[in-house]
Formats: structure tokens, sequence, C-alpha cells
């Protein structure tokens, strides 16, 4: 009995005997004796959605139930989660709230890196003499030069290579002496000493047409002739007229610059993503507009412990030469695709251990949800938990209502109820 009294006289204080209340500091006005008005409408199943009439809920389609005196906190402070705020439309629109939605979409996984073009280590050759002697001319005289395979680079003077030569063309003059010879053994004997002087001066480098040239014309060649192994650019050069060398002298290098390597440093947390053969785009600063198109072709297996880097090999085709050695520039790497759940990335506040958006609750309140945060992809995040398709979030505004979010927080939860008073 004493508890109801106790009722029946809040009901009256609410009623009539104070003639107004307050709520998130909005004052309604005192019923008349005997009659509840309702304050507003909510959506049972969704109590953040509030209409000042009487209708059917747009999310679930059933009625609107009216709220009276004393019911507010039921339907509002209650039901929304901690931190959750409201913002006033023209709050909103002074802070600047703008709105997005999370969706699903079909993206294209790319890993970005930086890189710097290099030699094909496979396509670089070194030459030297098999021979001691001289340099006496030298075609090759430039660094950066570019040459054939098959071109002369210089000529070298070699008394050993000039006996040879003459052993050579005594065993040639031999095997014609005992061609008529019916002591074949002796032909054979002739013969063979033709083919071991020849296979020596092979073994010098010396070209089948310098040696068929010395047996035509029975003359010994003075000087003979390196030619470039390989077609390329001279990259290096230590060759010079009256120059004297041997079998350790590093005359030139030559590099064939129609495929170069690329090495990407690929960051440690992203190695999962990359694999041999697949395709790679690299662009670079100096040619805006033009992408070149390569394969990984090898990945090598040790992380930089000072990047935590892990260096990715790509091969690519040079036309033109246009790629040059040590050039920087950026690459991407595509890594398949994936159906995921992305929202705008400025809609993600990151404090370092916590992701957090902002959902709108509707009629001007704002929840602050938790999540967990995956792959970046051109302005957009994925959303590996915390959000589901068509949550409707705040994209621009969202670090001034997390300050009030917070503020809330802080103050307990009277907060609201003591901030609108005031």
């Amino acid at each position: 009995m004493k508890n109801l009294v106790i009722v029946v006289l809040i009901a009256a204080a609410f009623a009539g005997g104070y003639g107004y209340g307050r709520w998130y500091g909005k004052p309604f006005p005192a019923a008349a004796a005997g009659e509840r008005k309702p304050l507003y409408y909510v959506d049972a199943m969704h109590p953040w959605y509030k209409s000042d009439k009487p209708g059917i809920a747009p999310d679930c389609g059933m009625k609107l139930t009216p709220v009276y005196d004393g019911e507010q906190q039921r339907y509002e402070g209650r039901t929304l989660p901690p931190g959750t705020v409201e913002i006033t439309p023209e709050k909103q629109q002074l802070i600047g709230v703008e709105y997005g939605t999370a969706e699903y979409e079909t993206t294209k996984d790319s890993v970005r890196a930086a890189a710097r073009v290099t030699l094909d280590e496979t396509r670089i050759a070194k030459v030297q003499p098999k021979l001691e002697g001289w340099i006496d001319q030298v075609f090759a005289d430039f660094t950066g030069k570019l040459v054939r395979k098959g071109d002369p680079l210089l000529t070298i003077y070699s008394p050993e290579a000039l006996a040879t030569q003459q052993e050579y063309l005594l065993a040639i003059k031999a095997q014609h002496q005992m061609h008529d010879n019916p002591v074949h053994e002796m032909l054979g004997s002739a013969e063979n000493l033709v083919a071991a002087a020849r296979k020596r001066l092979e073994l010098w480098d010396i070209s089948d047409a310098q040696i068929d040239e010395i047996g035509r014309t029975g003359q010994t060649l003075k000087n003979l002739t390196l030619d470039s192994p390989i077609s390329g650019f001279v990259t290096e050069r230590n060759a010079f007229p009256k120059q004297r060398v041997n079998a350790e002298t590093v005359l030139y290098t030559v590099a064939d610059l129609s495929t170069v390597w690329v090495i990407a440093d690929v960051f440690e947390y992203e190695a999962a993503n990359v694999r041999l053969g697949q395709p790679a785009t690299l662009t670079l600063d100096y040619l805006p507009g033009r992408a070149f198109h390569g394969r990984v072709s090898y990945i090598l297996p040790q992380v930089d412990p000072t990047t935590r880097t892990l260096k990715v090999r790509i091969e690519f085709e040079n036309p033109g030469f246009a790629l040059k050695p040590d050039m920087y520039g950026q690459v991407e790497l595509q890594a398949g695709g994936a159906r995921r759940l992305v929202v705008p990335q400025s809609a993600v506040l990151n404090s370092g251990d916590r992701q957090t958006v902002f959902v709108d609750r509707g009629s001007g309140y704002f929840e602050p949800r938790e999540v967990k945060i995956g792959a970046q992809m051109d302005g957009r995040i994925e959303i590996l938990s915390g959000l589901r398709a068509g949550d409707r979030i705040v994209t621009s505004g969202n670090f001034l209502i997390d300050s009030e979010s917070q503020l809330k927080g802080a103050m307990g939860p009277g907060a609201d109820h003591d901030q609108h008073n005031h």
C-alpha cells in the first residue's frame, strides 16, 4: 500500500504538479488532468527511431509505440549502447557530418612497393683474353657504347698465338704432302696435327673465320681480333692501345639491356601475397603515364633485418632501353581478388590499438562501434568484424562526434541529462 501511494505521488508530480519535465534538455508540456498524451512514438524493435506522429515503423513494418512521461529512459537511455551521442541536425550541418554505407565489393588485391632497376645478371659478359700479348687497336673505345654480337672490340699481338699459327700452317703443309702417301698411318698422323693446332687456336677465342683465313692464305695473322660475345652496352672498359694483357685481364664488361631485373622491397607483412610468376606493373616518375609489365622471377630467401622488407626480383622486357639500371620506380603486384565488406577509409578512427566507426542509429543518435580492419585499397578499408552490410556510417565529422562521445563516457551515465539541463 505504501509503494502504491509513492507511485501515485510521482505520477501526479509529472502529470500536473510540476507543470513540465526535461529530458536531454527538451521541455515537454504537462498533460491535462486525467489525460496521458504521448511525447513521441518509437519503433519498438529499433527504439532509436522516433516520430512525432503515430504510424508504421520503416524497418520492420510494425506499428509505432507511444512513449509517455517518465518512459524516455526506457526507450532512450537504456537501449542505446554506451558512448552513443545525440547530435541535432543543426549541429551536424555545422560540423560537416557526411555519411556512407558499409557494403560488399569484389576487390583486386595488390601489393605496392618501391623498386630499383638493375642489370639482368644472366645477360652480362666479361671479355678477357686467353693468351698473353699487347693491345694494338681498340674499336670499342668508350664506356656505354652499344655493340652487337660479333662486332670487333680490339686486336691483340701475341707471340704465342703467332707461333701456334705457324704450327698450324706446317701441319696443313704436311697433310698435303702425305695426301698421296700409300702409308695411311702417316696421313692420319698429319691430320691429327692439323686438328690439334686448330683446336689450340679455337681455345684462344680465335674465330673460325680467322682460322680459315690463315689456312686459305697460308699467312699468319700478326694481330688477332677479339669480338663481342653478346649484343649490349659496354658498362666497363679496361682496354687501351699498347697495353700489355694476360689471361687475368678483364678488358670489357658488356651488358644486354633488352631485358632487365627490377628489385622490389616488399614489406614483411605483405610477403605472403607474393608468389613466383605473379604479374607486376612498373611505373616511373620520369615516364608519367607509361607502365611496364613483367612477372616475378625470384623471391630472395632472406628479409632485410634493418628495413623488414623482402626483396622480390621481377623480370621486364625493355624495348628501346627505356629502363636504365639504378632507376627508381613503384611496383604493383596483382594478388587476385576477393569479396570484402568495405567502408571509406575516412570512416575509421584509428588510435593504433583500437579502430572505431560511428554508426547512424537514426533520429540524430550515433553509436561508436569498435571494428577490426583488414586490407586497405584505393581509399577504402576492409572491415573484418563490427559492421554489417548496409550499416549507415559517418565518413566526415566523426572526429568531433568521437570527442563528444568520449566526454560523455568520462562524465558517467548521467552525462547526457546533466549536459542538456545546463
